[in-house]
């Protein structure tokens, strides 16, 4: 059995570790094509937004703090080289965040509360 989180991070199914999770960016695919374990349920609400915030946040403001500071370069230098590596960071962690949530839902088997899990 493959190490769930590790083939979240990666983009594959939690459960097989063959088959695709995603479908497109961002899209999950409704089902893994190795093993037929239904995706339709898997939700990771806005749990990797935020932590992508926090840790491209955090290095990309150190960085960015450190780069000021130590250089002291034009503002447009610090536009011209950060932005565009705050863009490429936050996209970059967004996939593999989204793949950690949903595997780690699925390794502690986790559901949604509905109605029939509230008590009358």
């Amino acid at each position: 059995m493959a190490n769930p989180y590790l083939a979240g991070a990666t983009g594959r199914c939690p459960r097989c570790g063959e088959g695709k999770l995603f479908d497109g960016f961002l899209k999950l695919a409704p089902a893994c094509s190795a093993c037929g374990v239904s995706f339709e349920q898997a939700d990771s609400g806005d749990g990797p937004a935020v932590f992508v915030i926090l840790i491209a946040g955090f290095l990309l403001a150190f960085g960015a703090m450190f780069h000021m500071i130590a250089f002291n370069p034009p503002i447009w230098v610090l536009l011209v080289i950060w932005m565009p590596l705050t863009v490429a960071v936050c996209l970059g962690l967004l996939r593999p965040m989204k793949g950690l949530l949903i595997a780690a839902r699925f390794a502690n088997k986790a559901s949604e509360a509905g109605r029939a899990d509230v008590e009358p």
